[in-house]
């Protein structure tokens, strides 16, 4: 059993927590992009935005999820694409990519998608988990440099997001594999560099001390 999130642990959750927001207003966009992932919930903000006339076609994007295969027996992407009818998205409005294994390849693949159905986006909006959106944007804007790119995921904070996961460890986890990617992806042309600032850093290898390495490259 893992042991108990301490305060500090939350403080510097908090703190990565906040440096992974993009702060992206949405805005009308020719299509977006749904990252399959193990929160179905970013399939509900994404089928809000679509109800808001904001993107009038979805891509769901993602493979099997090996690590929860119990709630996406099909793959990320019919999970979602299954997610977005319930929710009563237009079923012609949503498009499945159900092979991409990484960031990169849910866009990259995903522009392909869109552009087989004469979709060829100037501007494109990123559905994803709250703290996966800077990850998300630094991806795209090596992946497809030049088109115009939104970031948007469920607005809510870190403690009631956890409440919805159910796992505290496994959201710290991310937290900390989502940075270690920024700031190791762009040496290796998968992203963009970005700023990091020091008490973001200090957050970060506070974290890996504590443990929170299970969503580290190499774990």
């Amino acid at each position: 059993m893992s042991p108990e999130v301490t305060d500090a642990d939350w403080a510097d959750a908090r703190i990565l927590w906040n440096y992974h927001q993009m702060g992206h207003t949405p805005r009308p966009v020719d299509a977006g992009i749904v990252l399959g992932c193990h929160d179905l919930g970013v399939a509900d903000t994404a089928a809000t935005l679509w109800h808001a006339g904001l993107a009038p076609v979805l891509v769901c994007s993602g493979a099997d999820n090996p690590t929860r295969a119990d709630l996406f027996p099909d793959g990320e992407a019919a999970a979602f694409a299954a997610r977005l009818i319930e929710l009563d998205v237009d079923q012609a409005a949503v498009l499945l990519e159900p092979h991409a294994t990484n960031t990169g390849a849910n866009i990259r693949l995903s522009r392909n998608v869109l552009a087989a159905v004469g979709v060829h986006a100037a501007s494109l909006m990123i559905v994803s988990m709250p703290y996966m959106q800077r990850r998300a944007f630094t991806t795209c804007r090596a992946v497809w440099p030049e088109v115009d790119v939104v970031c948007a995921a469920n607005q809510t904070s870190l403690d009631d997001y956890v409440k919805t996961i159910g796992d505290d460890h496994l959201v710290l986890d991310h937290l900390v594999g989502d940075l270690q990617r920024i700031i190791e992806y762009p040496a290796r042309g998968f992203a963009i560099a970005q700023d990091i600032p020091q008490p973001v850093t200090d957050a970060y290898r506070r974290l890996i001390a504590a443990g929170y390495t299970r969503r580290m490259l190499g774990a």
